[in-house]
This record gives C-alpha cells, structure tokens and sequence, in this order.
C-alpha cells in the first residue's frame, strides 16, 4: 500500500496532507526518512511514525453510513460562526468524510465513509456517479424548460452535462415537483439550474 494512502487510512491526516507530511521529514519508515509519498508499506511488517510518534494499524472493515441530513446543517467539520453540522454528535473514526455535500437548506441521504478510495470513485466526475435530487420548483414548468435541462443549460461557470428529469408531482399550490438526476455535482448546481 502506497505510504500517504496508509497514513490517509489510519486518520492521520488528508491525503494531500499527508504528502506534506512526508515531503516535511515528519514521518519516517522503519526508522528511516522515505523518499516519497508512493513508497510502499506493509502495514502488518513495517513501522510508520508521525512526528515521532507510531501509526496505528488500519482498522480490519471500512464504516459507512446513510445520514439523512436535517435542514439547517451544514456539511463540514466545524463552522466559525456556530451553526450546526452533521458531524455533532457522532461518533465517527478517523479520515471519515461525507460523500458529496448538500446546501444548508437542503434535506436528504448523504453517505460518510473512511473507505478513500469508493468517496474518490463515487465524487469524482469521470467515473459518473449519478445523483438524484428532489426540488420543488414555484410554477409549471414548460416542455421546453425540461427539454433544456435535460440536454443541459449554460450556468455561469459553464454549461452543464445533459441532466435525467422527470416530473413528479404537481399541486394546488403552484408548485411543481421534479426528480433531477445528474452525474455531476457543482455548488449550488440544482438551484442554479
């Protein structure tokens, strides 16, 4: 196993901060410097030390768990200002992170893992993970503006990949429900669409 990947595993830090560390000498092999983030190590044979101090060893399963997000949280691990997070109150190993983010107004399934390398696959884009959202939007929207969304729009930072949408549910309130489902995540994307 690569050496900034182990140390990413076992809490130690980020993935890119622990190429800092390396790259730092804080972190030796054995009781020697490596000579890079990509050395490999046998977690069951070889000693790995942080600033002096051992690694523990990698935990034997990865945690995963579904969290339905409440309203009014956010998706971070602290916030200056002191509003709540998802992370209160939970008990959580190290190098566990949330797969994606949601608005803070927004309510929803969000998965935290410390399993690395299936967050990497399922948050970066070239490997397509869909993603499914529920907005209510104010109005009827039009065949075409379906259409457009559908084929993809032009936002500010750029046009958007083509996008599933489906109508769900209209009510009396002028309010229409859509499923979105979109294999890429930008902020704020389903509100700016």
């Amino acid at each position: 196993m690569r050496l900034n990947r182990f140390l990413a595993r076992t809490g130690v830090a980020s993935r890119r901060r622990c190429d800092e560390l390396i790259a730092s000498g804080a972190v030796r092999v054995n009781g020697a410097p490596p000579t890079g983030a990509g050395d490999r190590v046998d977690p069951a044979h070889d000693r790995v030390e942080v600033e002096g101090r051992g690694v523990v060893t990698l935990p034997k399963t990865s945690q995963y768990i579904l969290l339905n997000k409440r309203r009014d949280t956010l998706v971070t691990r602290s916030d200056e200002r002191g509003r709540a997070t998802i992370y209160q109150g939970l008990d959580l190993r190290p190098g566990t992170v949330a797969v994606g983010r949601l608005d803070r107004d927004t309510t929803g399934a969000l998965l935290l893992t410390d399993d690395g390398d299936l967050a990497y696959r399922l948050m970066h884009p070239r490997y397509g993970s869909e993603k499914r959202y529920v907005a209510v939007v104010r109005g009827q929207p039009s065949h075409t503006a379906l259409r457009r969304l559908r084929e993809g729009v032009v936002l500010e930072d750029g046009p958007t990949a083509p996008a599933q949408v489906q109508r769900l549910h209209d009510n009396d309130e002028g309010r229409a429900r859509l499923e979105l489902i979109l294999k890429e995540g930008r902020k704020h994307q389903v509100k700016r669409m």
